[in-house]
C-alpha cells in the first residue's frame, strides 16, 4: 500500500469517526450539543483536523442526512421487497418509514428539519436524496392510480408518512395508533 493510500484510507477513517460520533452525539442529547470543540474533543483529533472533513456543522448534518438517506432507502427497499403483493409492499414501506423515524430521530431530523446544505427536488440534489425518493416511488408508483403521475402520489404519500412520524414523535399523535393510521393511509391513498 501507499503512502497516499494510507493517507486516504486513514481520512476516511476519521470522517466516518467524526459522522458517527455526531450522530450518537445528537441522539443522546440532541443537535444543540453537537459543536465542532465537543466532537474534537470526542474524537481526540483537533477542531482543525475536524475542519479539514467539514467546514462546520451544517455540513456534519448534511453528510448524516445523506448517510440517512442511503439507510432509509434500504430500510424501504428491504420491507417492501420481502412483502407480497402491491398493498402488503405499500404497508412494508410506510412500516418501515415510520420505523426508521422513531428508531433515529437524530438523524430522521438531520434529513428533513435541520439545514444541512442540501438540495432537495434540484438538479444538484445529491444522489443518496434522489434513491430515497426513487425507493419509496419504486413501490407507490404502482398503486397511483390511472391519471395520477407516480411521482406526485409519491410526494403526497412521502408527506403523509412524514407529517405522521413527526406528529407522533413530538407526542400530537398517540404511538399505539400507528398501525391503524398506516392501514388508513394505504386504504384510501393507494389504489390496489
Amino acid at each position: 500500500m501507499s503512502v497516499q493510500e494510507r493517507k486516504e484510507r486513514e481520512r476516511a477513517h476519521r470522517e466516518r469517526l467524526i459522522l458517527a460520533t455526531a450522530r450518537e452525539l445528537a441522539e443522546q442529547q440532541g443537535w444543540d450539543a453537537v459543536t465542532t470543540r465537543r466532537l474534537a474533543e470526542r474524537i481526540e483529533y483537533s477542531q482543525p483536523v475536524l475542519y479539514s472533513h467539514f467546514r462546520g456543522k451544517r455540513e456534519i448534518i448534511g453528510a448524516v442526512a445523506l448517510e440517512g438517506a442511503a439507510e432509509m432507502a434500504a430500510a424501504v427497499r428491504t420491507a417492501a421487497s420481502a412483502a407480497d403483493g402491491p398493498r402488503a409492499r405499500v404497508t412494508a414501506l410506510a412500516r418501515a418509514y415510520l420505523d426508521y423515524a422513531a428508531r433515529n430521530p437524530a438523524v430522521y431530523d438531520a434529513m428533513f428539519q435541520l439545514d444541512g446544505g442540501l438540495a432537495f427536488a434540484k438538479a444538484d440534489t445529491p444522489e443518496p436524496l434522489k434513491d430515497a425518493f426513487a425507493a419509496l416511488l419504486e413501490s407507490l408508483g404502482e398503486v397511483a392510480g390511472d391519471g395520477v403521475h407516480p411521482a406526485l402520489f409519491t410526494e403526497v404519500f412521502w408527506a403523509a408518512l412524514h407529517g405522521l412520524a413527526t406528529l407522533t414523535r413530538v407526542g400530537r399523535l398517540p404511538p399505539e395508533d400507528t398501525e391503524a393510521r398506516v392501514e388508513l393511509l394505504v386504504d384510501r391513498l393507494a389504489v390496489l
